[in-house]
């Protein structure tokens, strides 16, 4: 179990990843320097942290009260 959360965590930490849509990378790529993609690209990750960690917690609640209930 610990080995499989530590290969995620690097895999997540390690590949890059580009989470704009079409529009707003359609808009942000015409600027020359690139400083709003960036901001706009990081925001848009930032947002998608918080519905992992939601299922996750809410996924591991019902992992460890079935674990509780079978004892």
């Amino acid at each position: 179990m610990k080995a499989g959360l530590f290969i995620l965590l690097v895999l997540i930490c390690v590949l890059p990843a580009e989470a704009q849509c079409a529009m707003c990378r359609a808009v942000l790529e015409s600027e020359q320097s690139g400083t709003a993609a960036k901001g706009i690209n990081n925001g848009i990750m930032y947002l998608m942290v918080f519905p992992y960690l939601l299922v996750g917690t809410v996924g591991y609640l019902v992992y460890r009260n079935r674990q509780k209930a079978a004892r």
